[in-house]
């Protein structure tokens, strides 16, 4: 299950991917069209700049803005920017791998086995998926 903090990302991302201009756009302004937390999403925000995913204008005309095209941000980083691995289990992990303190065999677990194909198959979705084909919300 994603986290508050990973849906309420992919709903500012996205308001953001929305902007005809990809011009800075106020917290506030975020913070009200998808009711999100102004404190929280300033968080979330900062998160995402630091990862170099947004910046930062301050003053007038001053707010976020993407710094790549919509079309250039996978969902899956996000995802893992905010969240972590994507993967169920650590054993599966393909960034964030470790072994199972209680596994004597990956070879031969069937929930390694399992958790692979699960990884797999949400990979092949969220890989595939940007911005510019993620639209959340009735905007």
């Amino acid at each position: 299950m994603l986290s508050k903090k990973t849906k309420y990302g992919l709903k500012a991302l996205s308001y953001l991917a929305r902007q005809e201009q990809h011009t800075p756009v106020l917290i506030s302004e975020i913070s009200e069209s998808e009711n999100i937390s102004k404190k929280f999403l300033e968080s979330i925000l900062l998160t995402l700049k630091k990862s170099g995913i947004l910046a930062s204008k301050k003053g007038k005309g001053g707010g976020y803005y993407l710094l790549k095209q919509p079309e250039d941000i996978k969902i899956s980083s996000i995802i893992r920017m905010l969240e972590g691995p994507i993967a169920m289990l650590p054993c599966v992990s393909l960034n964030y791998y470790q072994k199972c303190d209680d596994c004597t065999s990956e070879e031969r677990c069937s929930l390694n086995i399992l958790m692979a194909e699960v990884r797999d198959s949400t990979l092949k979705i969220l890989e595939n998926k940007t911005l510019a084909n993620f639209h959340c919300g009735d905007h």
